[in-house]
């Protein structure tokens, strides 16, 4: 495996900032996924999983960060880097909003940030997985450059796996 940089995990844009969980961020990141229409995670569940985020960013350098617009300072959701289904060499960049921020450019803006987090890591490439049905989430990937290699069938359903190379 190749020796790569550690992923920055403080990124700033124009209009947001990106940065380590904490464990205050349990009530907010329940209520992001309560969005997903299956119910809301107990809120003990998430602190653990954020627990989980922070033990595997030590291990492996990369990160999914929370979102919080720079002006309110609130939290509008979580993008970075995951192993996911792919590796650590070729991870996954991932990112979910509030349908609140949906339509304003923040995923693009997160996103773009992320994957200039990622190529000053060395990484040669990145992946993302999106269920085809969701339009939005693939014209972000695509303002950034990603490409569609190949679609998948899984429970949820189809879901395409896009790439992009680096830099």
């Amino acid at each position: 495996m190749a020796a790569y940089e550690t992923m920055s995990f403080h990124l700033e844009t124009e209009r947001l900032i990106l940065r380590p969980w904490a464990v205050s961020d349990a009530e907010e990141f329940c209520e992001l996924l309560a969005e997903r229409g299956k119910g809301k995670p107990p809120v003990e569940r998430i602190r653990s999983a954020i627990g989980g985020f922070l033990a595997a960013t030590e291990e492996t350098g990369i990160a999914l960060l929370p979102v919080q617009r720079r002006a309110e300072g609130d939290f509008i959701g979580y993008c970075g880097l995951i192993i996911g289904r792919t590796t650590l060499d070729e991870p996954e960049i991932a990112y979910e909003l509030f349908q609140r921020a949906h339509g304003r450019g923040y995923a693009t803006e997160a996103a773009r940030a992320v994957l200039e987090a990622a190529v000053a890591t060395g990484r040669k490439r990145l992946w993302s997985t999106v269920g085809t049905w969701n339009a939005p989430s693939l014209r972000v990937l695509e303002k950034l450059g990603f490409e569609r290699d190949r679609v998948s069938m899984e429970d949820s359903g189809e879901v395409a796996w896009l790439t992009r190379a680096l830099p």
